[in-house]
């Protein structure tokens, strides 16, 4: 995991929101027909809602959490669903710890 690329990532307000809202699924986003929210993650059409943006726009914040290790997303049927990825935010602290 690269430093910059974490850093990028935490850049910005949308995306450390959506890591807030990932930590505690069930208090910020309304039960989904398919997956469990903590155990298979949040769907992107919820987190794109709730971010009061399009699903694109959305998909490219995911993306830069995905690429930065700190969330993974799991498809069920058509839709992805994203979920922090626990040795990502072990990783972050430990780099954190170490500036």
């Amino acid at each position: 995991m690269k430093p910059e690329i974490i850093l990028r990532a935490l850049a910005n307000r949308r995306r450390t929101q959506i890591l807030q809202w990932l930590k505690h699924p069930q208090k910020y986003f309304p039960r989904q027909v398919d997956g469990d929210l903590v155990k298979d993650g949040v769907c992107g059409v919820l987190i794109a809602r709730k971010l009061r943006v399009s699903q694109p726009t959305a998909s490219e914040h995911l993306k830069v959490l995905s690429q930065a290790g700190l969330i993974r997303g799991k498809r069920i049927k058509q839709w992805i669903f994203y979920r922090r990825h626990r040795n990502g935010i072990n990783q972050l602290r430990k780099m954190m710890a170490r500036i």
